[in-house]
């Protein structure tokens, strides 16, 4: 009769070894079940799921924090600033066609269009806004019956979290670093007039921009910047560190420092144009990036970066309307 060898055999000792490595590796194999999302594994993006030959996204590494275990991929994020840029062209093109129509208008009298009409200007960028919003919720939430909002990162502040869970702290704090930026910026050497400066001709414009800025650009911003580019950014440096041999510690560590600083470095220079690429300002708001970032990686959650946002636009805001009288004494322009 031939022997059979068994090593599960009931009746044969059991290697201690053995079984903690399968236990370790059954625990693994949890963790990466249970994701942030919700249920079962994280599925990829639809983009990543049609387009012939693309990757889905990696499976999230089981030692990553739960708010850095997504479900998009950099292809998605290509499609993503396409659908960004098409979408501004387009809008743009659109208001040279309107008001083009049946003449033909200069470049300059296109631009004393914008100036004198600051809803065109404001309008275009909410519109904008709008449509990259609805470019994440069917991509990222419709398409594969999420969340939108937690499976962007908005999610409560927990008390349990290594950083404040006041959101009135994070709203104060807003507010100092505002008051900081402003006393940095006045010591520096700037333009006399910045391309922003263009809304403040007139009170209506004037308006329009510091309502956009308090109610609308840190909701967007903040979830674009914080809530869908920064788990990218982080979870593929923790990724790479973790490849080269970094621990697991180490990898976390790598990459929200990397993501924090890369964040922080796209969301200053976003603003760049409207600065007229005057560097100490973009320097400043490229700092003023990193510490929303910094607060949100902290916390875990978008809100803290929103309310710390929401502070720092409502005290520009307020410390426009104090300096112009309610607008009503606008600053002169060239």
């Amino acid at each position: 009769m031939n022997r059979i060898e068994n090593n599960s055999d009931p009746l044969q000792p059991k290697d201690p070894a053995s079984e903690l490595e399968t236990s370790l590796r059954d625990l693994a194999e949890r963790i990466v079940v249970h994701t942030a999302e919700g249920e079962g594994r994280v599925t990829p993006d639809p983009i990543s799921a049609v387009v012939p030959g693309s990757a889905a996204p990696p499976p999230p590494l089981p030692f990553l924090p739960e708010d850095l275990r997504i479900g998009w991929s950099w292809l998605h994020l290509l499609f993503f600033g396409l659908f960004a840029f098409v979408s501004l062209v387009a809008i743009q093109l659109g208001i040279v066609v309107y008001f083009s129509a049946g003449q033909h208008l200069t470049q300059k009298q296109m631009e004393q269009i914008f100036q004198s009409k600051p809803e065109v200007a404001v309008g275009s960028n909410v519109l904008w806004f709008f449509l990259i919003f609805l470019f994440l919720y069917v991509t990222l939430a419709a398409l594969r019956n999420r969340s939108f909002w937690p499976t962007l990162g908005w999610k409560k502040l927990r008390a349990d979290a290594p950083a404040p869970s006041s959101p009135w702290l994070y709203f104060g704090s807003g507010i100092g670093l505002a008051l900081c930026v402003a006393l940095a910026s006045s010591r520096m050497k700037t333009p006399e007039h910045l391309p922003i400066q263009d809304l403040f001709r007139s009170r209506a414009g004037a308006l329009l921009l510091m309502a956009m800025a308090v109610l609308i650009a840190p909701l967007v911003e903040e979830t674009v910047f914080r809530g869908y580019l920064y788990p990218l950014f982080a979870s593929t440096f923790a990724r790479l560190a973790a490849r080269f041999g970094v621990s697991a510690t180490g990898a976390v560590r790598a990459g929200t420092a990397g993501g924090i600083a890369l964040t922080g470095a796209l969301f200053g220079m976003m603003h760049g144009a409207q600065l007229g690429w005057t560097w100490g300002l973009v320097g400043l708001l490229v700092t003023v990036g990193v510490i929303f970032t910094f607060a949100r990686a902290r916390a875990g959650t978008v809100l803290a970066s929103f309310l710390l946002h929401l502070g720092y636009n409502s005290m520009i805001a307020f410390s426009a309307i104090v300096s112009t009288h309610g607008f009503t004494r606008m600053p002169p322009h060239p």
